[in-house]
């Protein structure tokens, strides 16, 4: 009993299901107390174990149906059933040399037992060969669309297949031959099933690296769901790291006092050494985006990135730009994320940038906000279409601020090109960092968090 759970476990777990060690446990339990016979109540009797939102119940279903039904063959045509009425001639029916089906040397199962649950259309101990048959051929580690035509030949080999050609090429029951076809096409739906019940984990995993790594302005609309579930996880998983006042050791500095209270039990010798320790802050935030239609995209999954780790920052003000600045973290905070990046793309995006006008209209309006303790965040490519790029207030900027980073999608390779005025930029910046991927995001954001911001 225990096997066959175990594997429907794995594949629970590859649905998105959260099952702990524990929770296997109870339902190991459960299933033994009510067994396998009936299969509504096996099904009932693990869901209430098992599934524990409305979404984890609506994946188990789909997972244990899908689990269960693995082994359901059908039945043969009912042409083949009537011409299987008959006896099969001696010599034909998978007896003849060899007895066991002339498997010998490592071809498997024997090929009579097999010619004979072809010619007698037993799905049940089909079933159950080729479950035997998969077991062996490790079909649960199945992780690829294209290892199916692979464990379909390990598992129809394991089970004779080798043998019963030999029989069917000396001129055996044509019924053999429809039954080897019809069984062919039965295994491989059966691997099919396994990929994926096995495989969606590997595979969904797999996707979610590739969209890490993919550039944010190339991520396909239909792929937009995803990264904002990718961001939000990324984020919460910053947040709960980094989500806390926190300190650090000052290694080399010794806190005397700290040391000897430690070491009391050793007549002050100090075994343990403690450090002093400095306190890391929670970091503020001022985060100007640049909105046009040449970074829109890359806009919209920080600002999704940076209002999900709300969690660790203490205070974060948003503007965005293309011209004018606008500063949208009322939008941001009074309605979801979902609809407040379209209202903010309305109402600041895909026009033509103008950084220096964006700044200046910062320095008017918003320069008390930044003190000692504040961290500015630029997000843009820096190409301003030939205006004044005002690099003097991004330098009073620097000077008021903790420090000034300026994540960029371009190239390193491109600023400084054309209207691009990044290199003027970039020396009034303590972090001037190519980012246009989630991964480069996680890293700089994470970065900063680690040291306060």
């Amino acid at each position: 009993m225990e096997g066959p759970l175990l594997d429907f476990f794995r594949a629970a777990r590859g649905a998105g299901m959260r099952i702990s060690p524990a929770e296997s446990i109870d339902a190991t339990r459960a299933a033994q107390v009510v067994g396998f016979a009936d299969r509504a109540v096996l099904k009932d009797t693990l869901s209430l174990v098992m599934a524990k939102t409305v979404e984890e119940k609506r994946a188990f279903a789909e997972v244990f149906d899908l689990f269960f039904r693995r082994g359901d063959f059908a039945s043969a045509p009912a042409e083949e059933e009537a011409a299987g009425e008959s006896p099969a001639p001696p010599g034909q029916s998978g007896e003849g040399e060899g007895g066991q089906g002339q498997g010998g040397e490592g071809e498997g199962r024997g090929g009579g037992d097999l010619a004979r649950m072809l010619l007698a259309n037993d799905q049940a101990a089909l079933a159950a060969a080729v479950e035997r048959a998969a077991q062996e051929a490790g079909l649960s580690n199945i992780a690829l669309f294209t290892q199916v035509n692979l464990f379909t030949r390990r598992i129809l080999e394991r089970m004779g297949l080798q043998a019963l050609e030999r029989e069917i090429a000396r001129g055996g029951d044509a019924r053999l031959r429809q039954g080897r076809d019809r069984l062919r096409d039965q295994v491989r739906d059966f691997v099919e099933q396994n990929l994926q019940l096995f495989a969606r984990g590997e595979n969904e995993a797999f996707r979610e690296r590739m969209l890490q790594q993919t550039r944010l302005s190339a991520i396909d609309r239909r792929d937009h769901d995803r990264m904002r579930a990718l961001v939000r996880a990324m984020a919460r998983r910053l947040a709960t790291q980094y989500g806390r006042n926190r300190k650090r050791d000052r290694r080399g500095v010794l806190d005397v006092r700290r040391t000897l209270r430690r070491n009391m039990g050793w007549e002050g010798i100090p075994f343990h050494v403690v450090w002093k320790q400095e306190r890391i802050e929670k970091p503020k935030l001022v985060v100007l985006c640049d909105v046009s239609g040449s970074v829109a995209a890359v806009a919209q999954f920080l600002l999704l990135f940076l209002y999900s780790l709300n969690e660790a920052l203490s205070g974060l003000r948003s503007f965005a730009f293309s011209g004018n600045l606008v500063d949208v973290s009322d939008i941001l905070e009074r309605h979801p994320i979902e609809t407040a990046i379209p209202e903010v793309m309305a109402r600041a995006g895909f026009g033509s940038s103008n950084y220096g006008m964006a700044l200046a209209d910062f320095e008017r309006e918003h320069m008390p906000l930044l003190d000692s303790q504040s961290t500015v965040i630029v997000l843009g490519d820096g190409r301003g279409n030939r205006t004044d790029p005002r690099t003097d207030i991004l330098a009073r900027m620097a000077d008021r601020s903790k420090q000034v980073v300026w994540l960029n999608p371009e190239m390193r390779t491109l600023w400084g090109t054309g209207d691009s005025d990044m290199l003027r930029y970039a020396p009034h910046c303590r972090v001037a960092a190519v980012c246009n991927t989630l991964q480069h995001l996680e890293r700089i954001i994470g970065e900063l968090l680690r040291d306060g911001g």
